[in-house]
């Protein structure tokens, strides 16, 4: 590996360690953050590279985006208590100070009741629409992601775009408020998945990216670090784009 991103969600405390880290290690670090938006059951979420982390205003905004990510994982604990299952709220929000939290670590926390016995298993039977546990977003849309971003001088970039459920149709409205790319190399799609992204993203100009997606270790298959091909040119056109370090 020669280049890193790191993209948590709504929040970039984690960069200035990881600058520190990577350097050490000789590797180039890519500052970013990853913003999850409302859209109707669909999973749309968009990446932001190259931020300036001591952007005061942008730090306002994603404060605000954790607050209210926080206060759905405090609606998720008390549904799941309520519904018989008394997973360690506090356990669980405890996670908040360290960085940004949300349904992965209440998978867990169903793991560790004996509930579940995979992340996965949690997601399907607890953490999704029409699940005991399942509390829906605050409104925010795809487009108001974008424009965020690419307002505070970041490169906007889809995510894992198959999870939007019609990637064409969203494609369509986000590039006209400043999209500039897709990840194509997901840890978690095969090379036919793969393909197909890369033609959807050559055909419309977009910058194909990629990333395993990494949520911790034993998350899930195909999303350890490393595992996504992502080759050097990728990070030269994110530069060309505008991505600053």
């Amino acid at each position: 590996m020669q280049v890193i991103a790191v993209t948590d969600h709504d929040t970039v405390d984690g960069i200035a360690a990881a600058r520190q880290r990577a350097a050490e290690r000789n590797l180039t670090l890519v500052p970013g953050v990853e913003l999850s938006t409302t859209e109707r059951g669909a999973e749309v979420h968009v990446l932001g590279y190259g931020l300036d982390i001591a952007d005061p205003s942008l730090r306002d905004e994603l404060a605000r985006l954790a607050a209210t990510r926080y206060q759905r994982i405090v609606t998720m604990i008390e549904k799941l208590r309520a519904a018989g299952y008394p997973v360690d709220g506090d356990a669980i929000l405890a996670q908040a100070d360290e960085g940004s939290i949300g349904r992965p670590h209440v998978a867990r926390a169903l793991i560790e009741l004996g509930v579940v016995s995979t992340v996965d298993e949690a997601f399907d039977r607890f953490l999704r629409p029409g699940r005991p546990g399942w509390v829906p977003r605050a409104p925010f849309t795809p487009e108001q992601a974008v424009r965020l971003l690419a307002d505070h001088g970041a490169v906007p970039v889809l995510a894992h775009p198959y999870s939007t459920g019609a990637v064409v149709p969203v494609l369509d409205r986000l590039i006209p408020v400043g999209l500039k790319g897709m990840e194509v190399w997901y840890g978690e799609y095969d090379d036919d998945q793969r393909e197909a992204l890369h033609r959807i993203a050559t055909s419309r100009d977009l910058i194909p990216t990629g990333g395993s997606d990494y949520h911790g270790p034993h998350f899930r298959a195909g999303r350890e670090l490393g595992t996504a091909p992502v080759t050097y040119e990728v990070f030269e056109r994110l530069i060309e784009a505008g991505v600053r370090l």
